[in-house]
């Protein structure tokens, strides 16, 4: 709670008001980068910035691309079918820095080496962007989110005349594998991540689309250039986090999973030597995991969430164990069917987790094998000769 009351009141009063048209010769625009934290899913990436300091006008504003617009029509149906509209906010510099050293979250500011007539047209394009006819754009988690808009609107008012060198990054990153770096402090949402995003996320990241992450915004700048000079002139380190002692839980998916599997197994045991499945146990599985699948199913199908796209978990989420849940309480020739037809599913899921061209979570893996005992302790009930 503490938390939430010193964001609003940090937040709220960000606002910056209408600013003059045009720079001094004293002033200078940066990047900024701040520190990830984990204490909150959306801010363990980091977030990116553009400063606009000007000591003659007294201007300090931070230019932030990572505001959600709650007043527009229909949000939440909107998030939720993958029309995310994201905004420019120009808020006050001080106060920003400020909330974000309150957190333990480094802060980073890259001064960019501009002449003025250079600083003048970047300015004019924030100012032009700020507008509110203006500030709305359609986000993207890797894409186009707050961080690739720093990027992005130096390539808009330069074109042709920046360069991002990207022959600094020496890795193959995967964009999942990249999301994987920033979430080892939060399996919770690296599984949920992992779940409800699909193949796209697999795809092998070039040294440009690195830059969805604010760290290799700082780094892909400090590799720029601009008419052939070095984009960063100087980098200030205005804070450095702290250290801190991790506070890591010990519940976990894995842990949860392998628990769940454990007391799985001895219900399954028990059922095999009694010739009778439990259908309060697979009811309640099967149920779950049917409704998994539909959401899955949704998000690739009927919502424009384009990462959510061929998702191979739907091989052990499958929308049909929703199905197979409420024919627990039958005996029909089609759950006898459905038995093989799945226990074949999830073997070959199995068998084949590291082959698929999705990265699928190990972290799963228990709750996969879970899945497995229980249609094979259905197959066997369902399909012996009594």
């Amino acid at each position: 709670m503490k938390k939430l009351i010193i964001t609003f009141l940090l937040l709220i009063p960000f606002l910056a008001s209408a600013q003059p048209d045009s720079l001094s010769a004293e002033a200078k625009i940066s990047v900024l980068t701040f520190g990830p934290y984990q204490g909150e899913l959306y801010s363990a990436f980091g977030h990116s910035a553009i400063r606009v300091y000007d000591p003659v006008l007294g201007i300090d504003d931070a230019y932030n691309w990572g505001v959600f617009d709650f007043d527009q029509p229909n949000f939440y149906l909107n998030f939720a079918k993958g029309f995310l509209y994201y905004k420019l906010g120009v808020f006050s510099y001080e106060r920003m820095r400020d909330y974000y050293v309150y957190f333990n979250r480094y802060v980073h500011e890259q001064v960019l080496n501009l002449s003025e007539e250079e600083k003048q047209k970047l300015y004019q394009y924030l100012l032009w962007n700020a507008k509110p006819e203006n500030q709305n754009y359609r986000y993207d988690y890797f894409y186009n989110n707050c961080a690739t808009k720093v990027r992005d609107v130096l390539i808009t008012v330069f074109d042709k005349q920046v360069n991002f060198d990207g022959s600094y990054i020496n890795t193959d990153y995967t964009i999942r594998q990249l999301t994987d770096l920033y979430l080892q402090q939060q399996p919770w949402g690296d599984v949920g991540i992992d779940i409800c995003l699909g193949l796209p996320m697999d795809k092998q990241a070039t040294p440009f689309e690195y830059m969805f992450l604010p760290d290799y915004i700082e780094s892909g700048f400090n590799h720029a250039s601009l008419n052939g000079k070095a984009l960063v002139a100087e980098t200030k380190l205005v804070y450095e986090s702290v250290a801190e002692v991790e506070e890591r839980s010990w519940f976990t998916p894995t842990w949860l999973f392998s628990a769940l599997a454990a007391f799985v197994f001895v219900i399954s045991w028990v059922d095999y030597k009694r010739r009778k499945t439990n259908k309060l146990v697979d009811f309640t599985l099967f149920f779950v995991l049917g409704i998994i699948g539909c959401l899955l199913f949704f998000l690739w199908f009927f919502t424009d969430h384009k990462a959510a796209a061929v998702n191979f978990n739907l091989l052990w989420a499958f929308p049909l164990h929703l199905l197979f849940a409420f024919s627990q309480f039958g005996k029909n020739s089609l759950s006898k069917m459905y038995t093989t037809f799945a226990l074949i599913l999830t073997t070959v899921t199995l068998v084949g987790w590291s082959f698929w061209p999705q990265q699928l979570n190990t972290m799963l893996i228990p709750l996969v094998i879970l899945i497995w005992i229980r249609l094979a302790v259905n197959y066997k009930v369902r399909n012996q000769t009594v």
